[in-house]
């Protein structure tokens, strides 16, 4: 029997609007978010979590909306500094910002694994929601380009995801196993959502740990998903280029078709309302609606209608 929560699959820019939008028009306690790590690394001797810190910051109310990451009214002189240590200039880390992963580390230093570091920050901060790392092993994500393979942060943010792409590893990804409780999660939640983020390194890095696929294939009437292309490109990030690198069709159909196994619902933007009929010969119930959220109120009511899909 269905509990009254709801299961949340998330990573990045797109993943923190929409919840963003969630936590105004229902309680946040009622949040259980998994969200994807492969885009963890270490630098200047820190563990870094991008999507688990997007999140959280959201939650907390104190991301910086103008860059879509870190902490607002941040100051940059720590790493001012360390780049006259390091080697490293193009990952950009805040005063705050860096205050969240120095204590991360340190909890990993104390023997905590990456769920009950999560927990502990979203506590410090006073988050209501469950934030949930998709593992805790380590999961990184490579990027095979024509000049060299690179982490997913480097291409992103160092190379501006300009150098062509060849491929895309998950390294790491078949040892990793999913957070406990995840598949009783899975089966209890009321709806499953999946966010308009990334398929191949924000959503499809949690899909490829064991197990989950099959427990998602279970439940697919009430899992549904927003599409993260619109008329044929991304909002924002490479979702586009790994798409076609991976020979999948760069449309809300190509996303559809990738998730189609385990999607019961799926809602794509107004602007590819001419596309609704032939993801739903695919045996997918298709919504069209406004996905573009460049405001609060825009991101309530995208959220809003998400709720209400009669799943």
């Amino acid at each position: 029997m269905s509990e009254n929560y709801y299961l949340i699959f998330a990573g990045g820019v797109g993943a923190a609007k929409f919840i963003e939008g969630l936590v105004n028009v229902i309680d946040p306690a009622l949040l259980k978010i998994v969200i994807n790590t492969a885009d963890d690394i270490e630098l200047y001797g820190l563990k870094i979590c991008p999507d688990i810190d997007i999140i959280t910051y959201t939650l907390a109310n104190i991301v910086d909306t103008q860059k879509g990451w870190g902490i607002k009214d941040e100051t940059f002189n720590c790493l001012n500094l360390l780049e006259n240590y390091y080697d490293i200039k193009w990952f950009n880390l805040g005063d705050k910002d860096l205050a969240t992963h120095i204590f991360r580390t340190n909890l990993f230093k104390n023997g905590y694994n990456k769920t009950e570091i999560t927990a502990i920050i979203c506590e410090k901060l006073g988050i209501k929601s469950q934030l949930i790392p998709m593992s805790n092993e380590e999961v990184q994500t490579f990027i095979v380009t024509d000049s060299k393979t690179m982490h997913f942060e480097e291409y992103y943010i160092r190379y501006q995801c300009e150098p062509k792409v060849l491929d895309v590893k998950f390294q790491g990804i078949d040892k990793a196993k999913p957070v406990n409780q995840i598949f009783k999660y899975i089966n209890n939640a009321k709806r499953v959502i999946i966010c308009p983020s990334n398929p191949i390194v924000s959503i499809g890095t949690i899909f490829g740990l064991p197990g989950i696929t099959n427990a998602l294939k279970k439940v697919k009437q009430k899992v549904i998903a927003i599409s993260p292309i619109i008329e044929g490109a991304t909002v924002k990030g490479p979702a586009d280029k790994l798409m076609k690198c991976l020979g999948l069709e760069v449309s809300c159909v190509g996303v559809a078709k990738y998730y189609q196994e385990i999607l019961g619902h799926f809602v794509i933007d107004i602007k590819d309302s001419n596309l609704k009929s032939e993801i739903e010969d695919l045996g997918i119930n298709t919504y069209s609606y406004d996905t573009i959220m460049d405001s609060i109120s825009k991101k309530k009511e995208l959220a809003q209608f998400v709720i209400d899909i009669k799943a």
